[in-house]
């Protein structure tokens, strides 16, 4: 009997052995997220890696999401980096390979307070509760760079394993890629960059390549960067003037011309009715670029039937698009997203975004531009939602511009300054830029003299918002419009003139010294 009950306990212990080994395997590799603690204005955050395969793990990623308006702001034990609200901590340098059955953590702090926890969990691509595994990608190498204008172009040799690629930009994430190419925009001008890449895949995030440093081109008004001082003229409205006379009086170089719309169904057309040929908008199109010149063409605006609610997917958008881009050659594209049909629209918002990546992807070095109304403190929920919709989407748009008018403001430039700083302050949020980064990445397009709520711009006013917007480094400045740069004190709020005493083109004269 003693014989039989020693085997029967040995038999037992094998069978408990295979079952134990059976269950760590299924459990994979694991994070799970604990908060430490919590006072009111920030919270502790520890996050434990657990490998419970069979093998050893050669490193991990885990990437959380967090929610809205929270961010890390120190970490300990593990190496972070952020995109937008992605928080990505991999091991620090001196870890080796997680053993089997063995744990790593790490920890950091968080603002602000009252944290209810990470909207998601990624642990080397999968699932935090399990899974994972695998080997990452090694650096890719090769790394190169060349500037145009003030884009900069990326190549390198592709990393064995790699699915998608990482592009970092003096150490911080601004894109990815599926290929081994990436077109960087919105740069500010003769600025050095520096840039690597990494390769990811379902393992995780591999190592970084060589390090290349670029040096961007001279941009401004005339070039193609992101700094354009590019007022709106508006042929089909009042009492259009002619441009190389504006230019000829003023030095502005560039112009944002209004506006293309649907002219029945996904065609583009200028406002709906004239062709991208042989109309007065090409003729001055011509005329602009023959005075050396160039022009940004907005589609969309207030009223009118828009292309973004008539072009049924986001392909079919980005070849109206195409449209306008091929048929003038352009090098910038702007989108007034307002209104109901468009702005307030979330189907829609998602189908211009993703249409304006699609446009990315096949014109490289063009400039992409949102223009959009404000609170005067920084944008409204839909203002927020196309912020955050365009990271998730990887839409890479170059210049975010708000329109700082229509708010019933007593002093414009308060309340230009105030929306522009709440916007820059979104984008540092979601793209993790710096303030210069984020203020690059900006835009203000006001209203020139009397706004529509007879809100009062006058010339000095603008030259004080000209100078803030060109001592904070700001990609783009506009008004509405060049047709309304005619004095008409008492004139009230008409097409043709501003409704002010000034000089004819003052607010042109004064957005060209952007």
């Amino acid at each position: 009997m003693k014989r039989i009950s020693v085997a029967i306990a040995a038999i037992t212990a094998v069978i408990v052995a295979l079952l134990t080994a059976q269950a760590a395997s299924a459990a994979g590799v694991t994070a799970t997220f604990t908060k430490v603690s919590d006072w009111g204005s920030g919270f502790e955050g520890k996050v434990t890696i657990t490998n419970g395969t069979t093998s050893s793990l050669s490193t991990w990623s885990v990437a959380l999401d967090f929610p809205a308006g929270y961010t890390v702001t120190t970490t300990w034990d593990a190496n972070h980096t952020a995109s937008g609200q992605t928080h990505t901590f991999t091991p620090p340098s001196w870890a080796g390979p997680l053993a089997p059955g063995a744990t790593a953590s790490f920890g950091f702090n968080g603002s602000p307070g009252n944290f209810a926890g990470p909207a998601a969990c990624r642990l080397n691509g999968g699932s935090c509760s399990g899974g994972g595994g695998g080997t990452v990608p090694g650096a890719p190498s090769g790394l190169s760079g060349t500037a145009s204008g003030t884009s900069v172009n990326l190549s390198w040799s592709a990393a064995s394993g790699a699915t998608s690629y990482n592009i970092y930009r003096n150490g911080s994430k601004v894109g990815t890629s599926s290929g081994t190419s990436y077109t960087d925009s919105g740069l500010a001008a003769t600025t050095t960059y520096s840039y690597q890449v990494s390769g990811s895949n379902g393992a995780g995030e591999g190592p970084k390549s060589n390090t290349a440093s670029v040096t961007t081109g001279t941009g401004g008004g005339g070039g193609n960067g992101s700094k354009k001082a590019a007022p709106y003229i508006y042929m089909g409205w009042g009492d259009p003037p002619n441009p190389q006379t504006v230019m000829n009086a003023t030095g502005i170089k560039w112009f944002t011309m209004a506006f293309i719309l649907s002219s029945g169904g996904c065609n583009a057309a200028w406002d709906g009715s004239r062709p991208l040929q042989g109309s007065a908008d090409a003729n001055a199109i011509a005329q602009i670029r023959a005075a050396g010149g160039d022009v940004v063409p907005s589609f969309g605006g207030w009223s009118g039937n828009k292309l973004g609610p008539n072009c049924g997917t986001p392909e079919a958008l980005a070849g109206a698009y195409q449209q306008v881009i091929s048929a003038y050659g352009l090098k910038a594209i702007d989108i007034d997203i307002e209104n109901s049909d468009e702005f307030e629209n979330e189907a829609v918002q998602d189908r211009i975004l993703t249409a304006l990546k699609i446009v990315k992807q096949n014109n490289p070095g063009i400039q992409t531009i949102v223009t959009f109304g404000t609170s005067t403190t920084g944008p409204s929920y839909y203002g927020n939602r196309l912020i955050e919709r365009s990271q998730a989407l990887g839409a890479n748009i170059d210049i975010f511009t708000l329109m700082p008018f229509d708010n019933g403001s007593s002093n414009i430039y308060n309340d230009t300054v105030a929306a522009s700083q709440g916007l820059n302050n979104k984008l540092k949020s979601v793209f993790g830029w710096t303030t210069a980064e984020a203020y690059a990445h900006q835009g203000i397009s006001g209203m020139n003299g009397l706004s529509d709520q007879q809100e009062l711009t006058t010339t000095a006013t603008w030259q004080n918002i000209t100078n803030w917007a060109k001592s904070n480094g700001l990609g783009r400045l506009a008004f509405w419009s060049v047709n309304r740069d005619r004095g008409c004190a008492g004139g009230g709020v008409v097409s043709n003139c501003s409704g002010i005493a000034q000089g004819d083109w003052d607010f042109t004269r004064i957005t060209a010294g952007f």
